[in-house]
């Protein structure tokens, strides 16, 4: 059983910065793992994944605001996340995948308001 540790969020003004933390426990395999959010009303999306194998990707409309990166603990990632705006205002989760089991964070909430 995969548990998903999330770390972060809050509230950020516009133009700041925040990063998200999610560490996998339960394993010892190394574990692809993802960044969602879901914002108020829509569905949820791909943010970014990650390996500890291999190099992050973000979503191409979050290129060059979003970084995602694994920090050489087995099965931690983090979201950098600069420049933020309103529209980035959502609950992130966590999500990993082993044997055809899917698991999630329970999701932080990342607010962008003046």
């Amino acid at each position: 059983q995969v548990q998903l540790a999330q770390s972060g969020g809050g509230l950020a003004e516009p133009g700041g910065s925040m990063r998200l933390s999610c560490s996998a426990s339960g394993t010892i395999f190394h574990i692809p793992m993802y960044w969602f959010r879901q914002a108020p009303g829509k569905q949820r999306e791909l943010v970014a994944n990650t390996t500890d194998e291999g190099p992050s990707t973000v979503v191409d409309s979050l290129k060059g605001r979003f970084t995602a990166h694994r920090d050489g603990t087995i099965n931690t990632m983090h979201l950098q996340m600069n420049s933020l705006k309103p529209e980035d205002t959502a609950v992130y989760y966590c999500n990993a995948e082993l044997f055809g089991r899917t698991y999630w964070g329970k999701g932080t909430l990342v607010t962008v308001s003046s």
